[in-house]
């Protein structure tokens, strides 16, 4: 089979012709074959225009379908690369109808009992058959040595019922060929979160998991102060009579945030739950083993869950516990995550020369096209579960990034991490969020606003705790409020954009936005090197300019040695002098 020349039209950077390693990996990854490998898609622009076709399907009538098809074409060309489930699996229906334009998801929240925990894993196979990534909380089930009364005896520990999981995904994901990827988070003050922490360190074992800490305030506090730091485990009624705790012994019982409040677990009014102490332990302890382990292993990864849940447009509704796979997207029970990246590189005029300048107004066309497209992807989603499909429907919630920053800083002539450089980061973030909410309320006025928008809501004493605010704006316990409004005037996040556009964000309270959630920045590892040609991923910098892929070809047993040249150098070449080197 010939290998085809790939080329992408531009306005800005000229045309560059892709390099064989980004061929390659387009073509083992995302190109559209029939059943006996035989392409589909004959070129990358082929693959384009099958996106573009089946995104635009969504829009009703023929006249708006050919006229999104068109725009949707034009923004693919122009640095838009949808994620890569969307790339493979859009308008290939007829080829693949089980797999899913979602690249991951987060499992629903794992109950403390057998049943669920057995279910759960039946839900993943299912997901990660569809070709998304799954991410899940384990520190919902109870302690290793904890007694089960039903069962008149011990328990084994979350780490176990983690090995099930992995067995399952090593398995689906063998049987499909495509690698399964998942995520697991673990509550830093679980009595079990040595175990976790050590877990990989045994040969072979959880090799199918990232691991990630839920790392809370409460713990950093205890870190910086030299405290002592408690693992607990929710309690019940029983437990408490059984074993004569105190309720008012903090040495005994502590009352925490837990995202699970269970038929026998015990809830004060303001939504905290009785923890059970099993053990104090110097925070500093903790820290440092953690320190150790992810200095030695690269593992756990640390994630500070108090800021996510704070800063979290939904924080009404939702208690954040989980992360898709890579760790970009922190999710609720079902939630997906639907991405998409804008390759920066491909709005830099004049690179390389003191004329060199970015093209903001062909940006914030593209982020405004490329809105419209992200958001029809949600009524193509092909998940296999109904709380998926609910969950992604109720709220329409996405991730739009860019790829390619340190390629673009290194085209302006601007080295990475300088001042000018930063100055840079902030804009091009900030034009991407200000045109992605504008976006919402334009698409919000036409098609109409997320369903979660118009839904009313109760407002409790533990929305209180986490808003006092809305208390000097008079509201009350029992009050009923709409989405809309605790989402665009109370989010965090939202008063950020309300500062730089405060009639936007007036605006998005009284009409409802699109959708609750626009902005990830994704690590893009592999669309960047295949469909960007090597343009530096997500917000780093290039890793090399210069560097060799060992690759082993489908029916082949040896190696085959292929030069990567990073996009920035191809473009140098094509344009400043074709005989530069790194």
């Amino acid at each position: 089979m010939s290998t085809p020349s790939i080329h992408i039209v531009a306005d800005s950077t000229p045309e560059i012709e892709h390099q064989p390693a980004s061929i390659d990996i387009w073509d083992v990854k995302y190109r559209l074959k029939e059943k006996d490998g035989s392409p589909v898609d004959h070129s990358l622009d082929d693959s384009y225009k099958r996106i573009a076709k089946a995104i635009s399907e969504v829009e009703e009538g023929e006249q708006k379908q050919q006229h999104w098809y068109n725009e949707f074409l034009w923004a693919l060309r122009h640095g838009a690369i949808p994620a890569g489930r969307i790339v493979s699996n859009a308008g290939a229906m007829a080829y693949k109808p089980a797999t899913s334009t979602i690249n991951c998801t987060v499992s629903g929240t794992i109950t403390d009992s057998m049943t669920d925990i057995l279910g759960k894993v039946h839900e993943s196979g299912l997901t990660l058959k569809a070709g998304c990534g799954i991410g899940y909380e384990f520190s919902t089930l109870r302690p290793k040595g904890a007694y089960v009364t039903g069962a008149g005896a011990y328990t084994s520990g979350p780490l176990s019922f983690m090995d099930i999981y992995d067995k399952m995904c090593f398995t689906v994901s063998s049987a499909g060929g495509r690698r399964g990827a998942q995520m697991a988070t673990f509550d830093i003050g679980h009595p079990d979160v040595m175990d976790f922490i050590r877990a990989k360190r045994e040969d072979g074992r959880l090799r199918q998991f990232n691991l990630s800490l839920l790392i809370t305030d409460e713990f950093m506090q205890a870190v910086k102060q030299n405290g002592q730091w408690k693992l607990a485990f929710p309690t019940t009624e029983e437990e408490i009579k059984n074993e004569q705790l105190d309720l008012i012994n903090n040495d005994q019982v502590i009352w925490r945030e837990w995202p699970t409040k269970e038929k026998n677990y015990i809830v004060n009014d303001e939504g905290l739950v009785a923890c059970k102490v099993y053990k104090i332990i110097r925070a500093q302890r903790l820290w440092e083993v953690i320190m150790a382990s992810t200095y030695d292993y690269a593992e756990p990864g640390f994630i500070l869950i108090d800021k996510v849940n704070e800063l979290n447009n939904n924080w009404f509704c939702e208690n954040v516990r989980a992360t898709n796979p890579c760790g970009e997207q922190p999710l609720p029970p079902y939630g997906s995550c639907l991405l998409g990246s804008i390759n920066l590189t491909r709005f830099v005029v004049d690179p390389f020369t003191e004329n060199a300048r970015f093209d903001w107004d062909a940006f914030r066309k593209t982020v405004h096209i490329f809105t419209r497209m992200l958001d029809n992807v949600v009524d193509i989603n092909g998940l296999p579960l109904a709380g998926q499909r609910e969950e992604i429907i109720s709220k329409r919630r996405h991730g739009m990034g860019y790829l390619g920053l340190g390629s673009t800083l290194t085209m302006l002539r601007t080295p990475y991490g300088n001042e000018a450089s930063l100055e840079f980061t902030e804009q091009v973030s900030k034009e991407l969020a200000i045109s992605g909410w504008e976006a919402a309320l334009n698409l919000s006025r036409e098609i109409g606003a997320a369903p979660i928008m118009e839904e009313t809501f109760t407002v409790t004493a533990e929305m209180l705790r986490h808003r006092p605010e809305m208390r000097k704006d008079g509201h009350k316990v029992g009050d009923r409020l709409k989405g809309k409004v605790l989402h665009a005037k109370y989010s965090r996040y939202m008063q950020r954009i309300a500062e730089v556009a405060p009639e936007l964000a007036e605006a998005l309270a009284e009409e409802g936005a699109r959708f609750t959630h626009h902005n990830s920045i994704a690590p893009t590892g592999t669309i960047s090197l295949s469909i960007a040609n090597n343009a530096s991923n997500g917000i780093e910098p290039s890793f090399a300019h210069h560097y060799s892929r060992n690759v082993i070809r489908e029916g082949r047993k040896t190696k085959e040695k292929i030069d990567v040249f990073s996009f920035e150098l191809l473009a140098y070449r094509h344009l400043i002098n074709e005989k530069a080197m790194p």
